[in-house]
């Protein structure tokens, strides 16, 4: 059985699932654009509810880039637009809003799941690297606690 070697074997993350979480992203922040402006507002005319958007846009480079600590950020701030979604499916009338807000549980729901599972082996890989250098010897000789 071969031990691997941390130093050897750089973390390697899924482009895959970073794609998914930015395309995700992406299609979110255009629903609520278009969805308060022209699919279907509150008021007729839109509303500045589209800002709700915005949030979401500071968030683009650094998925983009696939920062770890944007993407866990960003997977959390996700969840606000998770509860909208659900809310307005169960409170808004018949119409094109409930299909625009199951596009949101949708779209908030693939970027969660795709961070998750982006940030997934950089959490075991900083985990496992915590318990290696509790179990190092400090410089006195005598084991960390």
């Amino acid at each position: 059985m071969e031990h691997s070697n941390h130093a050897a074997n750089p973390l390697v993350l899924n482009l895959r699932l970073q794609r998914i979480a930015l395309i995700s992203l992406l299609a979110l922040m255009l629903l609520c654009v278009l969805w308060e402006t022209w699919l279907a507002p509150l008021r007729p005319g839109g509303t500045l509810m589209f800002m709700k958007a915005l949030p979401l846009a500071f968030a683009v480079r650094g998925v983009a880039r696939g920062s770890l600590y944007t993407i866990q950020w960003a997977s959390m701030l996700i969840l606000l637009y998770l509860m909208e979604g659900v809310v307005r499916v169960m409170s808004d009338p018949a119409g094109p809003s409930i299909a625009l807000a199951w596009l949101e549980i949708l779209f908030s729901s693939v970027f969660f799941i795709a961070s998750l599972l982006y940030v997934r082996p950089a959490k075991r890989a900083a985990k496992a690297a915590k318990k290696q250098a509790a179990m190092l010897p400090s410089v006195n000789g005598s084991p960390k606690a």
